[in-house]
């Protein structure tokens, strides 16, 4: 019943976009924390998942830094 109320309705494709970008940032920074830390674990066992995973939660810093940086961008390009 919603879907049909919203048919009618212009989209808002930058709101879209912002949304599917955050999504996307989140499956990218949970793939890079949780699978990396599985791998670490696997491969080296749970002592090293400790600085493994200081070294992985630094690179999703990183990421998430370098996010913002373009987020900057964009909204001033706009």
């Amino acid at each position: 019943m919603a879907k049909m109320v919203q048919e009618g309705k212009p989209t808002n494709r930058r709101a879209q976009r912002r949304r599917e970008q955050r999504r996307l940032l989140l499956a990218v920074l949970v793939v890079l924390v949780l699978g990396g830390g599985t791998a670490i674990a696997l491969a080296y066992g749970s002592q090293a998942v400790v600085l493994g995973a200081a070294c992985l939660l630094a690179g999703a810093g990183i990421v998430v830094l370098l996010w913002l940086i373009l987020l900057v961008i964009e909204r001033w390009a706009d």
